[in-house]
């Protein structure tokens, strides 16, 4: 009987390992960053776009989800960021940011805030503008 006891138990414990735990449903913001001038990146730059909660303003932003990565191409760069839509919080501000770097050196940066609301409603596909740094 204690064997039978004791398979049953394994037997229930495996399964319970075995269940895969619930994915989160993520939402998705996509979008594309862009620059007025007209000069071309360099192969080396890379681009930085972040997710964050700007909701207090005596602390850091927190970031949410952050793409970075080499840049492929020429403006409009693309970009996809995810998020959890359980975790927004009501009440709270939410924005976009961007930034271009060449060999660790700031090439251009967003200077406006690029709100978004995170309901489901976000105008797509987001357009970041960056303007040169000075």
């Amino acid at each position: 009987m204690k064997k039978f006891a004791l398979l049953a138990s394994m037997a229930l414990l495996t399964a319970c390992q075995s269940a895969a735990p619930p994915t989160a449903s993520l939402e998705s913001l996509d979008g594309e960053v862009f620059y007025l001038q007209r000069i071309a990146l360099p192969p080396t730059a890379t681009l930085t776009v972040s997710l964050q909660d700007i909701s207090l303003a005596d602390a850091p932003a927190v970031v949410i989800d952050e793409q970075r990565g080499p840049v492929k191409g020429q403006v409009p760069l693309p970009f996809k960021l995810s998020y959890d839509p359980a975790q927004v919080k009501p009440g709270h501000r939410y924005a976009v940011s961007a930034r271009i770097e060449v060999d660790g050196q700031l090439m251009f940066i967003t200077t406006e805030q690029n709100a978004v609301q995170l309901d489901g409603k976000d105008p797509q596909p987001l357009k970041i503008r960056v303007n040169a740094a000075r």
